[in-house]
């Protein structure tokens, strides 16, 4: 059986696809934990509003090619290759505009729902409001020594993301009360190269004009 394209997942009533028959090398996710879409929506709203100018790098993951995970305490970010020891740097489908996938800790620890934070797939999980209004492409941000620039690309759920956290996650992420504020994340791409540790302070520098 074909598997359904991620617009047929859009579409997709939750409850009535089996999560599980997604097939794709990597970490899966247990399906007890996903959670419906009235908890998230509930979850959401009681998680205090994220720091908007300045916040904290919480968590750093370079994925491995057949989806294994490294937690580095800290690395040294380049304009060449990203985050070092990362699947995307010898990914040739994808370029500079998804260079480090970034997402907010809270949202990611409210989906995720007790499975390990990493599970996400993400390259950086900070303490900061990463919504289109706050963090509008263009944006500039000092991470620890690198500076980084907010990309145009979505950072949308993928069929990977689905298995893990479940249709109802990556539904919400794109429902139009809810797209603004990125539930999924966003993609820094590297300006300038530095060294970024865990616990480092991300500081928003320059918003393009409105």
């Amino acid at each position: 059986m074909t598997e359904p394209t991620k617009d047929e997942l859009l579409q997709t009533e939750p409850g009535t696809f089996d999560t599980e028959s997604l097939s794709f090398e990597g970490l899966r996710g247990d399906r007890s934990k996903h959670l419906d879409r009235g908890a998230l929506v509930d979850g959401i709203a009681a998680l205090p509003a994220p720091p908007r100018d300045e916040g904290r790098l919480e968590l750093l993951v370079a994925r491995g090619p057949a989806g294994e995970r490294v937690l580095p305490t800290d690395v040294e970010l380049t304009v060449e290759g990203g985050l070092p020891g990362d699947r995307w740097a010898g990914d040739d489908r994808y370029g500079p505009r998804y260079q480090l996938a970034t997402t907010r800790a809270d949202l990611a620890r409210l989906i995720a729902n007790g499975q390990p934070l990493e599970l996400h797939g993400d390259n950086l999980y900070v303490d900061l409001d990463l919504s289109t209004q706050n963090l509008p492409a263009g944006t500039r941000v000092r991470l620890g020594k690198a500076l980084l620039r907010v990309t145009e690309q979505p950072h949308n759920g993928c069929k990977k993301w689905v298995q893990r956290f479940g249709l109802d996650a990556m539904q919400l992420n794109l429902h139009p009360d809810f797209r603004a504020m990125r539930i999924r994340g966003i993609y820094f791409q590297v300006v300038e190269p530095g060294i970024v540790r865990v616990g480092d302070t991300i500081t928003v520098l320059e918003r393009p004009p409105a």
